[in-house]
């Protein structure tokens, strides 16, 4: 993973390469919008599928094999912000 683009309370853009199951490269982004006292993330993920890629796709439950990471990944960025600010005084 590398990333492509930050900016401070707002975008954190990623480039990660894929190895497996199918090789290939995806973008990330994870926006942040002030909503209320907190603040949503919605992470997205963008990538180009070939036609064994799309093939895959009708047949593996991308969901299932990649939403608990993405749960998993929104779940330790929430704990690493909420002990930042516990850490503050905020």
């Amino acid at each position: 993973m590398t990333i492509l683009d930050s900016r401070p309370h707002e975008l954190v853009g990623v480039e990660q390469v894929l190895v497996r199951p199918l090789a290939g490269k995806a973008t990330m982004a994870f926006t942040l919008i002030p909503e209320g006292s907190g603040t949503r993330v919605t992470w997205r993920m963008d990538g180009v599928n070939n036609f064994i890629g799309k093939a895959m796709c009708l047949v593996m439950d991308i969901d299932a094999m990649l939403g608990k990471d993405f749960d998993q990944g929104l779940a330790n960025l929430r704990a690493v912000v909420e002990k930042g600010d516990a850490a503050s005084g905020n």
